[in-house]
């Protein structure tokens, strides 16, 4: 398996991965999958990548932007998706290594996670790679009526001198 840069081809694969993550009712408030212009349009171009083998892909993780603000030029947003076919294989290690690495060779200092308290595999997947939680935000949204708290996790970039 190896990890590259996704590309705009991707998007039917990716776009499915993501919408197995949906219907997990713990992976994401989005209830719909974006058109790839409006996917495309909310995540940084250095920072999409696919794990891929005999041009199936696995998984994928992307980094959005937290804010337009100058002051938070640094600050990205983490979103890693594994196939349910592939989960448990390392998948999601592999991918959010190279994104931690890609962030921060385009000037990320922090990069951020908020995960809902029953996502325990992705819980346990950011703290393998340096995450730290820093608190957790209560029924900050619904999803189909139910309230959902979001834990918040975040890593400093140890290459940009702020850890």
């Amino acid at each position: 398996m190896h990890i590259r840069t996704m590309k705009p081809s991707d998007w039917e694969q990716v776009s499915q991965i993501y919408l197995e993550g949906i219907a997990t009712g713990f992976a994401t408030f989005e209830q719909l999958i974006p058109s790839y212009e409006a996917w495309d349009n909310a995540h940084v171009e250095q920072c999409r990548l696919v794990a891929e083998t005999n041009e199936e892909i696995h998984g994928w993780a992307a980094l959005s932007s937290v804010s337009g603000r100058c002051v938070y030029g640094g600050v990205g947003e983490v979103s890693v998706y594994v196939s349910a076919k592939s989960r448990g294989m390392g998948v999601g290690r592999l991918l959010m290594e190279s994104l931690i690495t890609a962030s921060e060779a385009v000037g990320y200092w922090t990069i951020q996670s908020g995960i809902f308290p029953e996502n325990e595999a992705s819980i346990n997947l950011h703290k393998k790679v340096g995450f730290r939680f820093i608190g957790k935000r209560e029924r900050v949204g619904k999803i189909n009526g139910v309230w959902k708290d979001n834990l918040l996790f975040e890593k400093r970039s140890k290459t940009i001198g702020i850890d």
